[in-house]
């Protein structure tokens, strides 16, 4: 996989913020993000949802059972930033609950229909995270 999101970052650099293939018409930020336990620094190419002046991520992992290391990540270190289009935001993230992280959560598997199928495969309940303007 870190190829793979390699590619997609290099991409994103390339060309503005414009990734192609599979990601095409996709809203995607790169999320910056310092280990957990390791405190090294990483990157994560991600779809996200306008939250108005802020962004919504969801830690999906494509339907696993467990959520993906970012996010963990995100809890233990929640000061970062992201790369949008060719602007870098620093942002604070924290995870979305009750009514508001369904509102959330609704939208986007309005809009990526994907989103409900991952939600289907798993028998946890996907985190919303907000990336809210530093």
């Amino acid at each position: 996989m870190p190829d793979f999101n390699q590619q997609i970052i290099d991409e994103f650099h390339a060309n503005g913020g414009q990734v192609g293939g599979m990601f095409e018409h996709a809203t995607l930020l790169l999320l910056h993000h310092r280990g957990a336990k390791t405190g090294t620094e990483r990157v994560s190419p991600l779809g996200f949802l306008p939250l108005g002046d802020n962004f919504a991520i969801f830690a999906t992992k494509a339907g696993a059972p467990t959520n993906p290391d970012w996010y963990y990540n995100l809890v233990a270190n929640p000061s970062t930033s992201i790369e949008v289009g060719t602007e870098t935001i620093p942002v604070r993230a924290r995870v979305a609950e009750g009514e508001e992280r369904e509102r959330i959560w609704t939208t986007q598997k309005e809009r990526v229909p994907q989103m409900a199928e991952y939600e289907q495969k798993t028998t946890r309940r996907i985190p919303v995270v907000v990336l809210e303007r530093a």
